[in-house]
């Protein structure tokens, strides 16, 4: 199962690919969290890990690519990047960080001023996980940059579902229905997460949402959670509201299947 999770910036995306990922690295599932942000720089610390290098210099680094990418238009589309299908255990080791049955990569970074776009980093996600060979168990966790230009990327294309995390503001419901829009456009199920919530929240961002039955957890905002990810601690901690996520898009992936 691949899992693409977006929302806007501050929303909790990052703390929630952790707690998932924890979550199903207790249940013996293979995990590969994937950080397809390229501004991101403490998703590594929320799982406990070593930031692993750029998978981006494994297929020599961002200008190469970019000549390649340059080199096909009009058509960049066709560019091979990747060029092999890959399994869990069989990515390339120097590129990955692991810890407590938890494998990360990440697929680039914006490491200097003026170094140019993220359109690279763009095209390698998308070829990276539609060219991932999983096994029945094997779980993959894409975290995005905020917003939805990963959709304008094709990023989100080869996953099974999509997951939205939800804050209680009023951008998080505008832009609940604006990924609602391009979700259908990709014929991708999606859910929603409501995250940082109490009962006055709950009810009001389900009543604000396009289609509150899509609703597979409510997370609520933990004091713990949020001075582990003010702190730059690992997000080690097991949670009933992330239990109960993680087993609706259990059966989700299988409805879909």
């Amino acid at each position: 199962m691949i899992i693409t999770i977006c929302g806007k910036g501050g929303s909790g995306k990052s703390s929630v690919a952790a707690l998932l990922a924890r979550e199903y690295a207790r249940r013996n599932r293979a995990v590969l969290v994937v950080d397809t942000d390229e501004s991101n720089l403490g998703l590594h610390r929320l799982l406990g890990t070593d930031a692993p290098p750029d998978l981006m210099n494994y297929f020599g680094g961002k200008g190469e690519v970019m000549k390649r990418v340059m080199a096909a238009m009009p058509d960049p589309s066709s560019v091979d990047l990747v060029g092999e299908r890959w399994t869990i255990d069989g990515l390339p080791g120097d590129y990955v960080a692991q810890e407590n049955g938890i494998r990360l990569v990440a697929i680039g970074k914006i490491h200097e001023a003026g170094e140019g776009c993220a359109c690279p980093m763009g095209m390698l996600a998308r070829q990276f996980l539609n060219n991932l060979d999983l096994g029945e168990d094997d779980v993959v966790i894409a975290d995005t940059e905020a917003g939805i230009e990963h959709f304008g990327r094709g990023v989100d294309q080869g996953a099974d579902v999509i997951l939205m995390i939800v804050d209680p503001s009023f951008e998080s419901l505008q832009l609940a229905r604006k990924v609602s829009e391009m979700v259908a456009d990709l014929d991708l199920p999606l859910y929603y997460a409501l995250n940082k919530i109490n009962l006055f929240s709950a009810d009001r961002l389900r009543e604000g949402l396009p289609d509150p039955s899509r609703v597979a957890g409510e997370i609520p905002q933990d004091p713990a959670i949020l001075a582990a990810g003010l702190d730059g601690r690992a997000l080690d901690q097991s949670h009933p509201a992330i239990a109960a996520l993680a087993g609706a898009l259990d059966a989700a992936r299988k409805d879909r299947v």
